[in-house]
């Protein structure tokens, strides 16, 4: 009972804090429309420069003032919950749609010290591991000295992998003997910021790891893909030890070069912000975490954003990141109908990501990250989740973390 409560107050906590600042924008949206339609020529100018708004001004102001005040008494009400001893109890429901929160306002959810942020774990056999050599050998008492870790993408957690009843990590560890760890963290956070965060991470699991690790893998899908490059980059800039282990890194649709979506509605944001009466609507575009924007372009690196305006119109900015030297990198790339080699196939993929982007392919040839051919695969029919669940991804997995090739 303790447990549930834990979880029912930091929820609702985290919950009361977005409904206040969902509502106090909301309001600051409703208002700019108000002053927008009384005042034609200052539209789209900041509140402070349209003069005074009189009683209209004195009702908004109000409204937020309420607003905020319902929310401290809330958060004031549930603290004392807060000191019950023992941990929240999961729920799929509840992580799924969590991991859903976070993939839209995660970095927000983060700068704000919300509850509802998910921090960056690695997870085996549903639980979430402690990484230090003592709790590792509790929680595995056979660990096995070659490890697998499978990376999510964006939205998700680590029980994506096994959403249709089929885990790629489950039967690479039954058919090749691996040990299969699963990493979850906030995938609205920038993808530099994570993937220094793992980069950080798999040195500590590598030092902490019982056995002396003689192989790693990484298996990521979607935005984890990037996490995982930039990860390497990051690692391997800082001197860390873990990139000499790792050997293969596979990527399932990974949106390389940035995926369609993110680009069309920042155009679409663009086009409502030239309307001097529809521009308040687009902060609501403007709403999307920093880890979405990321996948404009497939920013990796800090200095890829550091210092702009992510909805600001700009062009590919990106440093080239290449492979990294050394490990064994593959790409799937998915065409949920359209043949693979017809135009529309190459622009449509998987229905979230290019065959381009996935196979990083790009015209410029320090972004193009030249793929061996028998490290590439394509699979007609497939959308962008299928590549999780569809036996004949998995098969083409399996025989590139076996050393084989394409046949």
């Amino acid at each position: 009972m303790i447990p549930y409560l834990r979880a029912v107050s930091s929820d609702l906590r985290g919950l009361a804090r977005l409904a206040v600042e969902g509502t106090v924008g909301v309001t600051d949206l409703v208002e700019s429309m108000h002053e927008g339609i009384q005042h034609p020529l200052s539209a789209g100018k900041p509140r402070h420069a349209v003069g005074g708004r009189g009683l209209s001004g004195l009702v908004y102001g109000t409204i937020r003032a309420l607003t905020r005040t319902v929310g401290l008494g809330v958060e004031a009400a549930l603290a004392p919950l807060d000191t019950l001893e023992g941990a929240p109890l999961p729920s799929p429901q509840r992580e799924t749609l969590l991991a859903a929160l976070n993939g839209v306002l995660g970095d927000h959810l983060a700068a704000t010290g919300n509850p509802l942020a998910t921090p960056m774990r690695l997870y085996h056999a549903g639980l979430p591991l402690v990484l230090e050599a003592a709790a590792l050998r509790a929680a595995l008492p056979k660990p096995g000295t070659h490890l697998l870790v499978l990376i999510h993408g964006l939205c998700h957690n680590e029980r994506q992998w096994g959403q249709s009843g089929f885990d790629h990590g489950v039967a690479l560890a039954r058919d090749l003997g691996c040990t299969v760890l699963y990493l979850r963290y906030n995938t609205g956070l920038h993808i530099s910021t994570n993937g220094k965060a793992l980069a950080d991470l798999l040195e500590t699991l590598l030092t902490q790891w019982p056995e002396p690790v003689a192989r790693l893998d990484l298996l990521a899908h979607s935005m984890g893909g990037l996490v995982a490059r930039s990860a390497c980059h990051q690692a391997q800039v800082a001197g860390l030890a873990w990139p000499a282990t790792l050997r293969h890194l596979v990527f399932l649709g990974t949106p390389h070069h940035g995926a369609p979506l993110e680009r069309w509605g920042h155009w679409f944001e663009r086009v409502l912000e030239a309307s001097p009466f529809a521009s308040p609507l687009a902060r609501l575009g403007k709403v999307r975490s920093a880890g979405i924007t990321d996948l404009r372009y497939g920013n990796l690196l800090e200095a890829d954003w550091q210092g702009q305006d992510p909805h600001a119109e700009g062009k590919d900015r990106r440093v080239p990141v290449p492979l990294p030297a050394g490990v064994r990198c593959c790409a799937v790339a998915g065409t949920a109908g359209a043949d693979a080699d017809s135009w529309k196939g190459r622009l449509w993929g998987d229905g979230l990501v290019s065959v381009d982007s996935a196979l990083g392919r790009h015209p410029d040839p320090q972004h193009d990250l030249a793929f061996p051919e028998n490290q590439t695969w394509t699979g007609q029919g497939l959308g962008h989740l299928d590549l999780l669940t569809r036996p004949e991804v998995y098969a083409q997995v399996r025989r590139w973390l076996e050393g084989a090739g394409t046949g």
